[in-house]
């Protein structure tokens, strides 16, 4: 595999860490692309469970009254700012702000979008926000080149992104579906991984 068989822009597309990803932060996770291109990449993990936190304690603690909060996963969204939230969410919504300039979305496509402000999340305690949505708690992020390099080596595979996987309550089998919308039976990849 040559650098130009990695597609320049994977914005929007899912990373499935491979059994044998080095790095343990990544160990069996999928990672949502929210921004790829030459200057770097931006992604969330969103099938990793913060177990101790609910989102309605979130909430509470950034003293955001609650009306109608969904009960949505929050996530371990990576290793970088991990105090720092994200709302990866359906594309329909846009936060309710003075300046749509300064809304702090990014759209991602026509499916998906990212907020990073507490707009969103007041929207979701008052039952106004996204029709689908998940928190992260830090992010993903690598360097220019860096994630190509690491996709050459076999660290991950690629695969187009559903609402249907992302926003799935159920963190545990995200892994195996992502791997299954390949075609890859993900015990016979693990049974294969280390062999040359």
């Amino acid at each position: 595999m040559t650098p130009e068989t990695v597609p320049s822009d994977l914005t929007g597309q899912l990373l499935i860490a491979m059994p044998g990803m080095g790095d343990p932060r990544f160990h069996g996770s999928v990672v949502f692309l929210c921004a790829h291109s030459e200057t770097g990449t931006m992604g969330l993990i969103v099938n990793k469970a913060i177990t101790e936190l609910t989102f309605a304690e979130m909430l509470d603690q950034l003293e955001i009254p609650v009306d109608a909060a969904p009960d949505l996963p929050v996530c371990f969204g990576g290793p970088l700012e991990t105090g720092r939230g994200f709302v990866l969410h359906s594309a329909e919504y846009a936060p309710r702000t003075r300046d749509a300039a300064e809304d702090g979305t990014l759209r991602v496509d026509n499916r998906f979008a990212m907020t990073a402000t507490l707009d969103v999340l007041r929207d979701l305690a008052d039952g106004h926000g996204p029709k689908q949505a998940l928190l992260a708690l830090g992010y993903a992020g690598w360097g220019p080149g860096q994630l190509e390099s690491e996709i050459l080596r076999n660290g991950w595979l690629t695969c187009a992104a559903s609402p249907t996987l992302v926003f799935g309550r159920r963190m545990d089998g995200k892994w195996e579906a992502a791997l299954a919308s390949l075609g890859i039976d993900p015990l016979m990849l693990s049974s294969e991984a280390g062999h040359a």
